[in-house]
C-alpha cells in the first residue's frame, strides 16, 4: 500500500510539473515572446545621419497578459541605435503588458558616428527582452559609411572627389563665376528633394572605369530603380561651359534640367557617355538653351524622357532615346519620348512663350519605346522651326506624318531595335538588331568610342545608338 500511495505522488508530481511548464512556456517551446524578425538590419546608411525608421512586432501567443520586465537595448548609452517602444521613445522600457494573442511595436533607428575611415563600417547591438526570469533578444545590425555632408550650401570654386561620397540636404548651389568639379570615382547622394542648382559652372571627369554617380540616398535594393528620391541637377539660365562626361544619373524627379523660362539668357552644356535613368518626370527639360551630346542614354522615365522646349540649339549624336517603363507605375504613359517644341505654354495663367528652334540635329540615334508613336514635333510660326533626323531609328506608326520629309534622311521607322534586355537596363544592341551597321560614318569619326569605350569603325559601319557591337570572331 504505502508503494502504491509513494508512486501515485510521483505520477501527480510528474503530471503537476508537466502541467506548469508546458503553461509557464506557452507555445513557443520555451519562449514567451515570438518577433517578425530575429534580426533587424539596415543597409548603408551615412554617419551623423539618422536611418529610416524599421519596425519590429512583439507577439504574445499564450492564453494568458506577459508581463515584460524590461525592454532595452544591450549596448546602452554607447548604442548606434535607439527605439520607441509602443509609443515611448526610450532605450529603455520597464513593465510592458501585452494581452494574450496580442503584440506590440518596437521601432528602431540607427546612427553612427563619423570613424574618418573611408571603407564601410558596421554596428552591432541586441534588444533584450527579460521575462519570468528569462531573457529573449532580437539582433540588430547596420552598416555605415562616412560622407561629405552638404546642407544648404552656397558653393565657391571647389573640387569633389572620391575620398568620401557627398550627402546633398535640401540644395547645393553653386554661383555665378563659380566652378564645381568632380573628379573620377566619385558618388553624390541627394536626400529627399534635395537638388544642384548651377548657375556658374559644372565640370563633371568621370571615366569609363570610374564614372560620377548622383544618386538618391535610400541604399535599400528596393530603392534601387525607383524614381522621385530627388528633384536632380538644374543648369540654371547664364550657366555656360558646362561639361558632364561619363556620369550616372538616377533616380530623381527631373535628371538634368537646361535652363529655366527666364525672357533673358539659356544654359549650355556638352553631355558625353552619360546615363540618365528612372525619372518620375523628364530625363532632359531643357528650355531655350543648347546642348551637345554624345554616347549618351535616357530611359526609363515616367513622362518626358527628353523635352527641348521653347526653341535653342541641340545637338545630340550616336544616343539613345527609350521609354520602356520597366516601372508599374509607370505603365499608363501617354507621351512621348522625345518632345521638341519652339514654344511652352504656362499651365496656370495660358500665356504662350515662343522662342526660335536654331537647330536639333539627331545623328546616328535610336529614339524608341512602347507606345505607338515616340516622337512629337509642335512648332510655332512666330519662332523658327529647324531640326534634321540623319540615320536613325525611330519608333512611329506608318501613319504618322512626317511634316518635313526632307529632314528625316535615312529613317527606319517602327522597327525594334532589338536591345539585349531593356527591361532591366541593357540597351545594348542583339546581333540581328536593325540598328546594326546603319549609321553615317561621318559622325563615328566624330566620336569613334562608344559609351564603353569601343571602336565603332572596325566593321561594316557605325551602329545606331550609344553602344557598338562587337561580334566575336569565329
Amino acid at each position: 500500500m504505502k508503494s502504491f500511495i509513494k508512486a501515485l505522488v510521483v505520477i501527480l508530481a510528474i503530471q503537476l510539473f508537466g502541467n506548469c511548464q508546458k503553461e509557464d512556456e506557452g507555445d513557443s517551446g520555451g519562449k514567451l515572446l515570438s518577433f517578425s524578425a530575429d534580426t533587424i538590419a539596415f543597409d548603408t546608411i551615412f554617419t551623423d545621419i539618422g536611418s529610416p525608421t524599421k519596425n519590429l512586432r512583439v507577439f504574445n501567443s499564450t492564453n494568458k497578459s506577459l508581463v515584460v520586465s524590461s525592454i532595452l537595448l544591450a549596448g546602452g548609452k554607447s548604442s548606434g541605435f535607439s527605439l520607441n517602444v509602443n509609443g515611448e521613445a526610450s532605450n529603455e522600457v520597464y513593465n510592458v503588458e501585452i494581452p494574450p494573442h496580442d503584440s506590440i511595436y518596437i521601432f528602431v533607428e540607427a546612427t553612427l558616428n563619423k570613424n574618418g575611415k573611408p571603407p564601410l563600417m558596421m554596428a552591432e547591438d541586441s534588444i533584450l527582452f527579460r521575462i519570468s526570469g528569462r531573457e529573449q533578444k532580437v539582433r540588430l545590425l547596420a552598416w555605415g559609411q562616412d560622407c561629405k555632408l552638404i546642407r544648404s550650401e552656397i558653393l565657391k570654386t571647389t573640387t569633389w572627389t572620391k575620398e568620401k561620397p557627398y550627402l546633398v540636404y535640401n540644395y547645393a548651389f553653386v554661383d555665378s563665376l563659380q566652378t564645381l568639379t568632380i573628379e573620377p570615382g566619385s558618388t553624390v547622394y541627394f536626400h529627399k528633394n534635395a537638388g544642384l542648382f548651377i548657375k556658374g559652372t559644372l565640370i563633371v571627369k568621370g571615366t569609363v572605369t570610374e564614372p560620377v554617380v548622383f544618386k538618391g540616398d535610400r541604399l535599400e535594393s528596393s530603392f534601387s530603380n525607383l524614381p522621385d528620391q530627388w528633384n536632380g541637377i538644374t543648369l540654371l539660365s547664364g550657366s555656360h561651359n558646362n561639361f558632364i562626361d561619363h556620369s550616372i544619373i538616377r533616380n530623381a524627379n527631373i535628371g538634368l534640367q537646361v535652363g529655366t523660362i527666364e525672357k533673358e539668357g539659356y544654359a549650355s552644356v556638352e553631355l558625353a557617355n552619360t546615363r540618365i535613368e528612372n525619372m518620375s518626370w523628364s530625363g532632359i527639360w531643357a528650355m531655350k538653351s543648347k546642348i551637345l551630346a554624345y554616347n549618351c542614354i535616357i530611359a526609363n522615365v515616367g513622362y518626358y524622357n527628353t523635352a527641348l522646349l521653347l526653341g535653342g540649339d541641340y545637338q545630340f549624336y550616336q544616343t539613345t532615346f527609350a521609354s520602356y517603363n520597366r516601372d508599374a507605375s509607370q505603365s499608363f504613359r501617354n507621351t512621348e519620348t522625345l518632345t521638341i517644341s519652339n514654344y511652352l505654354i504656362n499651365s496656370k495663367n495660358g500665356a504662350k512663350y515662343v522662342g526660335d528652334l536654331n537647330q536639333a540635329t539627331f545623328g546616328n540615334c535610336i529614339i524608341t519605346g512602347a507606345n505607338y508613336d515616340e516622337l512629337k514635333i509642335s512648332m510655332d510660326k512666330q519662332g523658327k522651326n529647324n531640326y534634321l533626323f540623319d540615320h536613325c531609328l525611330i519608333q512611329m506608326s506608318d501613319t504618322f506624318k512626317l511634316p518635313y520629309p526632307d529632314r528625316f534622311i535615312s529613317l527606319q521607322r517602327n522597327i525594334s531595335p532589338k536591345f539585349i534586355n531593356p527591361q532591366k537596363g541593357n540597351y545594348e544592341l542583339d546581333t540581328l538588331s536593325a540598328a546594326k551597321d546603319r549609321g553615317n560614318n561621318s559622325y563615328a569619326k566624330s566620336y569613334p568610342l562608344d559609351l564603353k569605350g569601343a571602336i565603332r569603325n572596325n566593321d561594316a559601319g557605325p551602329d545606331l545608338g550609344a553602344f557598338e557591337r562587337i561580334e566575336k570572331k569565329k
